[in-house]
């Protein structure tokens, strides 16, 4: 299949950009996949343990408050009370939609409805004065969501370093193998680009070997490219120009001996002129040639 140089260069640039889409595609195939493990543990189980804490200091919050209320007997800070009990609320909604690890769901089921047995609490509070089996009914009930929400807190914070081991070992893995796959890509396209260059240096190399004969009057040389390309077809104008030489000059010679046979006749003289006629016509023709190959 004839394939000219021009083709060859464009298919060799098409097969480099191929090397370069590859490794770019698994790279970000490697990152993305690494980068949704850490959105993972920052989405789900991070924010997790966030919802717990926000939890954790409302129902201290509340409960001081309550219990300075008491031991200081003064009137309940009933707008504080009320947003710690909006902000508690919030975070149990949010953590209800982030549930992410086995056994969550039903922990976060146990904490909703301790938490609502508190507030029911918190909430006769402030219709009645506060009896000690009522602070103590209290602190029981925030004690065992404390606990609650301290399970729900480490059970995603063992999630987060568990997650975290994964991903560790996860870009250690794509390290490796990026960095195999790059070796080969690197091994490959070094491979192709030494051919690549080899093919056309050695056929340089060829024809300014071949034209420098020629100017030595080595017109015995030939060319032979077996590819069918530009190179081919050159080589096939050289050829004949070498022979077209090589046969004027043997012309030219046969014509001196006459000539010093026949002592410098004047016709003799005339066909030496045409033969020195030819000689220049085929020297434009190897000029205009040299000028051809400069051109390719």
């Amino acid at each position: 299949m004839k394939h000219s140089i021009r083709t060859r260069f464009i298919l060799g640039m098409i097969f480099l950009f191929l090397i370069i889409l590859v490794l770019s595609v698994f790279s970000g195939y490697y990152l993305n996949k690494l980068s949704d493990k850490t959105s993972a543990i920052l989405k789900e189980n991070y924010l997790s343990v966030v919802y717990a804490r926000e939890m954790s200091e409302g129902i201290k919050d509340i409960n001081q408050e309550i219990s300075t209320a008491y031991l200081t007997l003064r009137n309940r800070d009933s707008l504080k009370i009320a947003r710690e009990i909006a902000k508690i609320d919030k975070s149990l909604l949010a953590e209800k939609s982030n549930i992410t690890e086995p056994g969550e769901e039903k922990l976060v089921s146990g904490i909703e409805t301790d938490y609502s047995e508190y507030k029911d609490s918190v909430l006769k509070v402030f219709k009645s004065s506060i009896a000690v089996e009522q602070m103590l009914k209290l602190q029981d009930i925030s004690a065992t969501l404390y606990q609650k929400l301290l399970l729900l807190s480490q059970m995603n914070s063992n999630a987060i370093e568990v997650k975290t081991d994964d991903a560790k070992t996860y870009s250690k893995s794509a390290l490796t193998k990026m960095t195999v796959l790059a070796s080969l890509c690197f091994l490959i396209g070094m491979s192709f680009t030494f051919s690549f260059a080899s093919y056309f240096n050695q056929r340089f190399f060829q024809l300014y070997n071949g034209i420098k004969e020629l100017v030595s009057s080595n017109f015995d040389q030939h060319l032979h490219f077996f590819e069918h390309d530009e190179f081919y077809e050159i080589s096939l104008v050289f050829n004949e120009m070498a022979d077209k030489l090589k046969e004027n000059k043997q012309k030219l010679s046969v014509t001196l001996q006459n000539d010093r046979l026949k002592n410098d006749s004047s016709s003799d003289l005339e066909e030496l002129k045409m033969m020195l006629f030819k000689i220049k016509i085929t020297e434009e023709q190897a000029a205009a040639l040299i000028s051809k190959i400069e051109k390719k």
